[in-house]
Parts: C-alpha cells; sequence; structure tokens
C-alpha cells in the first residue's frame, strides 16, 4: 500500500512528485472541499456559535476521489500550506474525509524543494487546533457583519451593496484621505537658492565642476524654518541685501557615509515593492509568487518573517563571491528583525529556494511576469547580504555678507551645499536604488566665492496623497489590520464593489457609492468601521493561534452588542433617498426618468417602475487635461479607457478624429 499526500494544489502535488518515490501518490484538494452555506447563515448562535460547515457541490467529486484514495492508503499524509488556512484546509479534510487519527499524520514544510519535504516527512506533527480556532474565529466573525449587515444596506440604501469587516475600514481610509484633500488650503512659502562659482583661478582639476548650488538655511545664526519666508516681499528683501554680498566657505565637513540594504521580503513589503517597480496590483503579485512557490522557485509568500535559514544564508554568500566579487561577500551573515505590528506565521522571509538559481538561468522556464516577480525577489535577497554601499559625503556652508553702500551691514546669511558621490556599489550593484549624486567643486574654507546668480522659488505645502495600492498595503499593516494573506483579496474585493477606484495615475479614490455607503456606517455602525477596534479583533486573533484564548467567548462578546444595535438600526435609521429627478422623459412609457444608485454607480430609470422597467446609462463628462488635440487641433485630448480597462488619451472629436496616445501627451518628452 502506498501513502497518500494530500496538497492544495495539482501545481504543488506535480512539484512535490519529483522528489518522491512509487510509495507516494500525491494528490489535490483544489483549495477548500468545506465552507459556510452561500444560501444561509450558517452559524448556530444558540449552540455556542457552532458553524454548520457543508461540501460544495463543486467539490464533492473530489471529496469523493480523495475518500477512495484514502480509504486504500497505508496512511495519508496532510500537506497544505504552514498557516491558518492551511490549518484549517487540513482538519477539514479529516471530517470530511473521515480519517483516523492512527494513521494521519499533518506535515508542514515553508519551501517546495526535495530536502523541505523529505525533513517535514521525518518531522510529522498533530494538527494544531489553535491555529484552526484563529482561522474559524475570524470566518464566522466576517460572516456575522456580511450576512447581517449587507441586508440592512439593502433596506436603507439600495440592493446590491454588501459590508465586510476589514474591507470596510479600508474604505473609510480612502474616503477621510479625499475629504481631508478636499478640506486641504495650501500655504505658501519660499526658498532661496545661490548659483555660486569658485572662479577661474581655482580650476585645478578638469574632471571637477566649477560651480555648486546652495540653498539659504540661516540668518544671523538662526535656522529658518520651512515658513520664514512667507511671501515674495519677504524673499525679495533677503535678495535685495544678498545681490551685492561677499560669498566666503565658512566650514567643509568630509565623511564617508554607509548606506544599508532593505530587508528581505514579507508578504506586505513584496506587494509594496512589486507594485512600485513593477506596477503589479497586491492580487497579481499575489497570484504570480504563488505561482513561483508551488513550482519550487521561492519560498512561501504569506510571511510576516525576515528570518532567513542558515543554508540561504551560506549560499547567498557562496553566490555573491562567485558572481560579483569577494569584495562585495559579509564576513558574517546580515540579520533582521521583524517590526510588523501583530507578526505571526513568522517562519521566513520570502527568498528564493535555491540563490544560485539567478533570473536568467531560469528565465526560459517562466513566463515575463513570473520572470519579474522572481527576478525581484532574488535581487532584494542577494542584495541584503551584500556589503553596504559607501558615499563620500560633502557638506560645504557659505556665508553671504550682506553690502550697503560699499559697507558690510549687521546681518549674515548662510547657505548650504550637500554633495555625495558613491565610492563603493556594495549592494546596489544588483538591486536598483535611487541615488541622488551630486559632486561639489574642491573648495577650502575662507575662500571667495563668486555669486552666479540668486533665485527665488515660491512653494505651496500639497495636501496628503491618495493611496496607491503599495500605500494603502503599508497603512493597513501598520494600524495592525488584517494580515499577510488579507491584503490583496481586500483591496480586490472594495474595488470589484465599485467603493473604490483607481485614477489616471494609479491613485484610489472613493466612488459616490463608496461614501455613501461609508457615511452609513460611520455614523450608525462606528465600531464597525473603527481601525483601533478592527487592529484589536486581528490580535484577539493572534491570541488564539497562540493558545492563550478561546475562541467562542471573543465571538460572543462581539455579536451580541452588534446584533443589538443592527436591531435598534432597522426601526431608527430611515430609507435614504437617493433618487434624483430629471427633465428626461421615458420613451416607452412617457412617465419621468429618474437618476438612482446602483452597485456599479448611477443610471437613469423610469419613475414607472416596476409596470416600467426602461433604465439607460448615464453618459459621463469625459475629463480633459488641459491640452488641445495635437493633430486637428480643434477638440480636447480627454481621457479615454479600453474595454478591458486601460487608460489611453484621444481626441474629444472622435471619429473626426483618431487621435490616441497610451502616454499623456503632456508627460512626452522631445
Amino acid at each position: 500500500m502506498s501513502k497518500l499526500i494530500i496538497v492544495e494544489s495539482p501545481t504543488k502535488a506535480k512539484t512535490i512528485s519529483k522528489f518522491l518515490g512509487d510509495d507516494f501518490k500525491i494528490e489535490s484538494s483544489y483549495g477548500h472541499i468545506r465552507d459556510l452555506p452561500k444560501s444561509k447563515l450558517g452559524i448556530d448562535i444558540e449552540n455556542n456559535f457552532e458553524p454548520k460547515y457543508v461540501i460544495p457541490t463543486k467539490a464533492r467529486k473530489r471529496v469523493n476521489e480523495l475518500k477512495k484514495e484514502a480509504e486504500k492508503s497505508e496512511e495519508v499524509i496532510l500537506a497544505t500550506d504552514e498557516d491558518r488556512e492551511g490549518e484549517a484546509i487540513s482538519w477539514h479534510l479529516v471530517q470530511a474525509l473521515n480519517l483516523e487519527n492512527a494513521r494521519t499524520k499533518r506535515i508542514v514544510f515553508h519551501e517546495i524543494t526535495e530536502k523541505a519535504i523529505k525533513e517535514a516527512l521525518k518531522n510529522p506533527r498533530e494538527i494544531d487546533l489553535n491555529l484552526v480556532d484563529a482561522q474559524q474565529a475570524r470566518r464566522i466573525l466576517d460572516r456575522f457583519v456580511g450576512y447581517e449587515l449587507s441586508p440592512f444596506l439593502w433596506k436603507k440604501v439600495f440592493k446590491g451593496l454588501s459590508a465586510g469587516r476589514v474591507q470596510s475600514v479600508a474604505v473609510r481610509l480612502i474616503v477621510d484621505r479625499e475629504r481631508e484633500i478636499e478640506a486641504f488650503k495650501p500655504e505658501e512659502y519660499w526658498s532661496i537658492e545661490a548659483e555660486l562659482s569658485k572662479g577661474r583661478s581655482f580650476a585645478i582639476a578638469k574632471d571637477r565642476p566649477l560651480l555648486l548650488l546652495a540653498k539659504l538655511i540661516k540668518k544671523d545664526e538662526k535656522l529658518l524654518d520651512k515658513f520664514e519666508i512667507k511671501d515674495q516681499k519677504s524673499a525679495d528683501k533677503i535678495i535685495k541685501d544678498l545681490q551685492d554680498a561677499d560669498y566666503i566657505v565658512e566650514k567643509i565637513e568630509k565623511k564617508e557615509t554607509k548606506r544599508n540594504p532593505n530587508a528581505p521580503f514579507t508578504t506586505s513589503t513584496l506587494q509594496q515593492e512589486a507594485n512600485n517597480k513593477l506596477r503589479f496590483s497586491a492580487k497579481q503579485t499575489m497570484m504570480f509568487a504563488q505561482q513561483l512557490y508551488e513550482n519550487g522557485h521561492i519560498t512561501y509568500m504569506r510571511t510576516d518573517s525576515v528570518n532567513l535559514s542558515e543554508d540561504s544564508l551560506k549560499s547567498a554568500r557562496e553566490v555573491i563571491a562567485k558572481k560579483f566579487g569577494k569584495e562585495f561577500s559579509l564576513a558574517s551573515p546580515r540579520r533582521f528583525k521583524t517590526k510588523s505590528k501583530g507578526a505571526q506565521e513568522a517562519h521566513e522571509a520570502i527568498r528564493p529556494t535555491d540563490p544560485s538559481k539567478t533570473p536568467e538561468s531560469i528565465k526560459n522556464s517562466l513566463d515575463s511576469k513570473q520572470f519579474k516577480l522572481y527576478d525581484l525577489i532574488w535581487r532584494r535577497f542577494i542584495a541584503c547580504q551584500m556589503k553596504e554601499a559607501i558615499f563620500d559625503s560633502t557638506t560645504v556652508d557659505i556665508l553671504g555678507h550682506s553690502v550697503s553702500n560699499g559697507h558690510r551691514v549687521s546681518s549674515v546669511y548662510t547657505f548650504r551645499a550637500n554633495g555625495q558621490v558613491l565610492k563603493f556599489e556594495g549592494w546596489l550593484k544588483v538591486y536598483n536604488s535611487i541615488i541622488n549624486e551630486n559632486e561639489l567643486p574642491e573648495l577650502k574654507e575662507k575662500e571667495s566665492l563668486k555669486l552666479i546668480k540668486i533665485t527665488p522659488n515660491q512653494h505651496f505645502t500639497e495636501p496628503p496623497p491618495r493611496y496607491t495600492e503599495a500605500l494603502l498595503v503599508k497603512t493597513l499593516e501598520e494600524y495592525g489590520i488584517g494580515r499577510p494573506s488579507t491584503y490583496a483579496p481586500t483591496i480586490s474585493t472594495i474595488q470589484a464593489r465599485n467603493y473604490i477606484a483607481k485614477n489616471e495615475h494609479r491613485k484610489f479614490y472613493p466612488t459616490e457609492t463608496g461614501i455613501m455607503v461609508n457615511d452609513l456606517l460611520v455614523e450608525h455602525f462606528p465600531q464597525i468601521v473603527d481601525v483601533g477596534f478592527t487592529a484589536k479583533m486581528e490580535e484577539d486573533f493572534d491570541e488564539i493561534a497562540e493558545g492563550k484564548k478561546k475562541w467562542v467567548p471573543i465571538i460572543k462578546e462581539f455579536y451580541g452588542p452588534f446584533h443589538k444595535i443592527l436591531e435598534e438600526k432597522y426601526e431608527s435609521v430611515e430609507k435614504q433617498n437617493t433618487d434624483e429627478e430629471t427633465d428626461e422623459i421615458c420613451d416607452k412609457c412617457g412617465k419621468p426618468m429618474i437618476i438612482k444608485y446602483g452597485r456599479f454607480g448611477k443610471f437613469m430609470a423610469c419613475s414607472g417602475f416596476p409596470e416600467c422597467k426602461n433604465t439607460k446609462n448615464i453618459k459621463k463628462e469625459p475629463q480633459t487635461i488641459g491640452m488641445k488635440c495635437p493633430k486637428c487641433e480643434g477638440g480636447e485630448v480627454v481621457i479615454k479607457r479600453t474595454k478591458r480597462g486601460r487608460i489611453f488619451y484621444g481626441c474629444s472629436h472622435y471619429p473626426e478624429c483618431n487621435y490616441a496616445s497610451w502616454q499623456n501627451p503632456l508627460q512626452k518628452k522631445d
């Protein structure tokens, strides 16, 4: 009799089968094989919130096949992922397949390699029921919010709406940020820069610059804060003082500075960096990472740990010495500490399973998106074990003595110039990062400089930025909202529900529907959309996973007050009147048309509903970019979208003019 190993995906099963002989049969469960029913709540509130799991129709055939395989196997080995979700899948398999404890084992591994699989088989363990309970608690709590609060929104706003525990908080962050931007009042301030020359007589080295740009930082030894120069009048007064000033080098400070690499990737930092560098959404990043993991290329991609195994550190050192030279490798490994709030599932950072497999060496076995992500992961890991980048940094302070009628007056202005030149690449040789190099001319203290020009610069304070996917993931992590496995589905869900959307700069803004739902929840269910409360629930789940708390009391503590408030709100909250009158007449029955809200925003409908079901889409005014069409010069360039949602720029006089561009013509380079 052979031994049966059950994993979640067929790709994972195929990879594991490469490492094991005929004594093992590897099968896939194709994800979860049990869940709460879709048609009803599925939780016995009167019986300690016991969940009533069912086997979905699509999973029944697979469950029967696995049962037959399990019955004829000597041993059943559950090898699902090493996190709460994976632990829960293994537990559900035990229940659904009626597996006997005596011949059932649970194994875990952080990477799908021959060594890791064989090591796991030598060290089986029992299913961790604390992890299962933590997953169940989250699932049940989310079910209560979704199944009890969503019908309330249908009744009080309109059908098709839904609420989610973590999702609603994410929407609130975006709505609150939008209101901060709308309420923002810019504040004026000025800065002053001097362009100075050391003079031809001092031009010793031909490869060194003769000019330097210095910024005003002090007046009479007093540091000027950001808003010290409030307006043009104040700036002009200073410039008048400085036009005929003497400029002398007061102080030169030279030092060597080092820049350390970032830690290897966690789920959150991978999603942020892939969004910034590759323009991948969090959902795309996790999909490609899952594929790389299941094919044995990277370690498990749902983690908030920055730990690295001793084997990987040793291998990294060998790769660095061989590929880049011994001068780039460390004498001893660099180790990192996990900083994320409420870190759990802390096993190891995301890294290549075999650092010697460079991106180029496996490029032919990957598609273009997988390759880009693997390349990013490999470079980040290798970089974190390379020596620091070293810069020669120079700070020069220059005094400007103002002159009046040929005599120096009391005011003394201090300008500062900063220079930085890369001396040793270190980890920057493998991982691209922004470097601002600025070489200053060779100067001496007490040296006189010549003023070329002095420039006042007007500035205005900027509103807080809208969230990109990267910034939203970072914020969710900082607040302790959700966990590594939840960031991507949370962001994906609130976009699919049309609560938020992206503008042409890939930044989120709330839709009218999102604002309406958020405001209702904030007013009537403030706890549900409270950042602190949601983070506290995550901490409770963590303590359940660690065996410090039981899940039933936590659910009971939440559900009692929540259900009571919900019942009260059904009575006290009036239905929101979102209809808007129009002058348009229904072309089918002659009654007035009205503007209504739906799941996907506004639409026009006949006021005679339900007798007349006529509806129309509302034409949205195209957004212009403030530029005439470069082709016909008559129309305006407007922002458009393809059927797949990709943004492009076209002429407002289409189809008479067919001008189109993928790139914003205002940003096109000559």
